[in-house]
């Protein structure tokens, strides 16, 4: 035999040696088994008249949809929020398909607002995962059914620990809607879908009444600003919440001081010229002895007839409120709204002989 004709004997040999899927490969490489890709021609102008009639039609459904979600909210919901807000543990997020991916979505946004809570896929859970349900928690499935298997399949977990169950269904009297102990069942619904089939408005619904949740549970905890700018330390506001009182402060000759025997006349030109609506008054040591805020001064002005002959040992508040250069610029924001004498926009900064060192205004903690 000829030396070609070895090698093209070899090649056939190896052709007939390879698997079918291997030769399948290959013809679809060379474009045997390719279907043409389908090119999306620009639409017609009547097409476009259809198409832009059709995405209006898909707001005004799930729009409508929402608008009569809030009619649903009520005792069951109430409930929810009590077991949520009891929690002492974590809130185990669940559900399968476009419903997971709210599920997650909702696990993040419960846990960025102060109830910790992580996102489990049920098929994870029945595949190991299970041992992150512990006594102390709270589960939360989203299911557009309530019939899914694979939710169901974990309720057994659930019973055994005593973990109350909550769900988001869009199927009255669904299987997952009885064995909750309370359901915030979304629908029925239509889907925005022309064939009612694709989950649109009923995915809408779920993450709209998870957000519900969210919100109502925040308010529950009294969670502030100031929580909120911790838990996100990598956007502007949360970093300058991470900074010390002393990156942040008014300092050296941009501290409003006066003295106890300073007039009114005196106190009122250092507000002014200051520009922090308040002046610390300080004693003959220097320490702080009290401040006159600008809210001070106009009350000043409203009791007395002849306010002039005072001095700002007469009208100064003489415990106000202070803070550590060295704390937190969260913490600060945190005495401010939290003061038990009411809110207050501004703190005296001392050092350990009380002396004022600087004046932090709430405008500076919320400065990129």
């Amino acid at each position: 035999m000829k030396r070609g004709a070895k090698r093209s004997a070899r090649a056939g040999a190896a052709v007939s040696r390879a698997p079918a899927g291997g030769r399948a490969r290959a013809e679809r490489g060379n474009g045997a088994a390719r279907a043409p890709a389908r090119a999306v021609r620009p639409p017609a102008p009547a097409e476009r008249s259809d198409l832009l009639a059709l995405a209006r039609s898909v707001v005004r459904t799930e729009a409508a949809a929402i608008e009569a979600l809030e009619g649903k909210l009520g005792d069951e919901f109430l409930a929810a929020v009590g077991i949520l807000g009891a929690c002492r543990g974590k809130v185990i997020v669940s559900g399968v398909g476009k419903s997971g991916l709210i599920a997650h979505k909702l696990a993040a946004t419960l846990t960025s607002t102060g109830t910790p809570a992580v996102f489990l896929h049920p098929a994870d859970a029945l595949h190991g995962d299970a041992g992150l349900f512990t006594p102390g928690d709270v589960a939360l499935f989203v299911s557009k059914s309530g019939e899914s298997d694979e939710l169901l399949a974990l309720l057994p977990y659930l019973e055994r620990h005593g973990i109350p169950l909550l769900s988001v269904v869009a199927t009255p009297d669904s299987a997952l809607a009885r064995r909750s102990k309370a359901a915030l069942v979304t629908g029925p619904a239509r889907e925005a879908c022309p064939m009612d089939l694709t989950p649109t408005t009923s995915i809408t619904l779920a993450q709209v009444m998870g957000d519900c949740l969210a919100v109502a549970l925040l308010e529950a905890r009294g969670f502030k600003a100031e929580d909120f700018r911790f838990l996100h330390p990598g956007g502007v506001i949360g970093r300058a919440a991470a900074r010390r009182v002393e990156e942040r402060m008014h300092a050296g000759e941009d501290v409003p001081r006066v003295r106890e025997s300073a007039t009114l006349r005196e106190v009122m030109l250092e507000i002014m010229n200051k520009r922090l609506g308040l002046t610390t008054v300080v004693d003959a040591r220097g320490a702080l002895a009290g401040v006159v805020t600008d809210g001070d001064f106009k009350r000043i002005l409203m009791r007395h007839a002849d306010p002039w002959s005072l001095s700002a040992a007469d009208v100064m508040t003489k415990s106000p409120s202070t803070i550590a250069k060295d704390a937190l610029v969260a913490a600060a924001v945190r005495a401010m709204e939290e003061r038990a004498a009411g809110p207050i926009t501004a703190l005296v900064v001392v050092d350990g002989g009380r002396r004022p060192i600087g004046v932090l205004h709430l405008h500076d903690c919320l400065r990129g």
